[in-house]
């Protein structure tokens, strides 16, 4: 793997994200005035959802530049997990976030609060156009280079977030406006909170997967050491481990037993080439022996 490819991709994600920020920092002012203007408190409680947005771009930007800082004699890794810990807390951020809006969603709806809902309308359908721009921004891999990483995917669920927030503002306002139902915002910000939930649970569980050194769900840890075996001259493959450094990178480190007339140089260079090319995984740490250590190493798969 080129030792370039993290620092570019992270510089692609990093001009994404600026882009974005740029974006919801005008909307958010908007949303503010809008708010204010039409004493809409659905208009100013999603400027603070989009706040919290900035913050969560603010950090996904502070990860990715400490992600791409080198490795030292006392972090051999260099920084490649900062990306990991700012997606798991984007994540439980939006956790948190959920809890104050049901809060608040549970408040309104034992004390309505009259609103403008044809102004609510008109600054729903620009965060609509807003957030649907952002999200094109966040959601697909630059065209022919590498994939998203955490940090990017992290902001593309509150985008999404946001987007469905704005959706049901719109709605809101629009029961409001041609119903007078005033309890409309606060049921929508209940249905809202449970789809930011279900959204951001696969991003929180991937992180805790990567800090955990779980096996990538894409491996087949079984197929992988069958694969092994069938290496010419390779007698037996234990201590197998299988892990991501970031959702980009993934390491690999195992024991292989060799027949005592088998090329070890011949052994090694093909069960490399088999890694790199059906598994993708290019960060390998092999031993080859001679004879079978497997009952003086601590038990592992």
């Amino acid at each position: 793997m080129d030792n370039r490819e993290p620092r570019a991709t992270a510089d692609s994600d990093r001009r994404r994200l600026l882009v974005v920020l740029g974006v919801t920092s005008v909307y958010f002012v908007t949303e503010l005035i809008g708010g204010y203007l039409t004493g809409s408190l659905a208009l100013l409680s999603d400027a603070v959802h989009m706040l919290t947005d900035i913050a969560a771009l603010c950090l996904g930007l502070l990860t990715l530049w400490i992600s791409t800082r080198p490795a030292s004699s006392a972090k051999t890794y260099g920084y490649l997990r900062a990306e990991i810990l700012g997606a798991l807390l984007n994540g439980l951020f939006l956790w948190l976030l959920v809890v104050f809006i049901w809060i608040e969603a549970v408040g309104r709806l034992r004390n309505p609060h009259p609103v403008s809902g044809l102004g609510v309308m008109a600054v729903a359908i620009v965060g609509i156009g807003v957030n649907a721009f952002s999200a094109w921004m966040t959601s697909t891999d630059a065209p022919g280079g590498p994939r998203r990483g955490m940090a990017i995917r992290a902001v593309f669920v509150h985008v999404i977030s946001d987007l469905v927030g704005s959706v049901g503002v719109l709605a809101s306002g629009a029961l409001n406006y041609f119903t007078g139902w005033m309890q409309a915002d606060p049921a929508v910000s209940i249905l809202i909170g449970c789809l930011v939930l279900y959204a951001s649970w696969g991003l929180v569980r991937e992180g805790v997967d990567i800090l955990m050194e779980s096996v990538p769900s894409h491996i087949d840890l079984d197929e992988m050491r069958n694969d092994l075996l069938a290496v010419s001259g390779t007698e037996e493959v234990h201590d197998l481990h299988v892990w991501c450094l970031t959702t980009r990178q993934i390491a690999l480190s195992a024991h292989a037993v060799v027949a005592a007339d088998a090329d070890r140089d011949r052994v090694l260079a093909d069960m490399c080439h088999l890694l790199q090319t059906k598994f993708d995984i290019h960060h390998l740490t092999l031993q080859l022996e001679r004879d079978n250590r497997r009952e003086h190493e601590p038990e592992h798969f």
